[in-house]
């Protein structure tokens, strides 16, 4: 069932949509090898480092975007969240363009209290973001909706690379 913005699509737009509503899954052959990525990433975000939780966030969208063919997407890790009064931006993602690559943004702590983000949280705006990415650059559609297909991608992704790996101590982040 389309959400309720799909009836303020174009025709062509509506096809898109559609066809983004179909691909369920994000065809990765091997995600258990990158379970120590993950597992690192989870103690490197709740220890506060930024650095690590940056390239650690590279290493593991270059291995996915490398096991499916896809371009590179270069992760920018950001300190607060930006917000307004239209709430918290949590990731970004900015198709590549001329000779810039494909950008995703995410921010480590929450804007009001810059508490870090719980990692369940983030790594699911990462993979949301990397979601808009492959749209794009893997399925090859010219443009990225919020499908139901789009979320079920998202969630496959998040399930594949953390079934089996032993987080941190912390019951917030798997």
């Amino acid at each position: 069932m389309p959400f309720s913005y799909y009836r303020r699509l174009t025709p062509a737009q509506k096809q898109i949509y559609r066809q983004s509503d179909q691909l369920l899954r994000v065809p990765l052959t091997d995600t258990r090898k990158f379970h120590p990525l993950v597992i690192d990433l989870a103690h490197s975000l709740t220890g506060n480092d930024r650095v690590r939780v940056e390239q650690l966030c590279n290493q593991l969208l270059a291995g996915i975007n490398q096991q499916l063919g896809a371009p590179p997407v270069l992760v920018k890790v950001l300190a607060r969240r930006p917000s307004d009064d239209w709430g918290e931006l949590h990731g970004l993602y900015e198709p590549a363009e001329s000779r810039r690559r494909a950008r995703i943004t995410v921010w480590m702590r929450t804007a009001k209290r810059k508490q870090v983000v719980a990692f369940k949280t983030f790594l699911r705006t990462v993979l949301h973001e990397l979601c808009h990415h492959l749209d794009y650059e893997f399925f090859q559609l010219d443009d990225s909706f919020h499908t139901e297909g789009f979320y079920q991608r998202e969630s496959h992704l998040f399930y594949s690379l953390t079934e089996g790996t032993r987080p941190p101590k912390q019951h917030e982040l798997f």
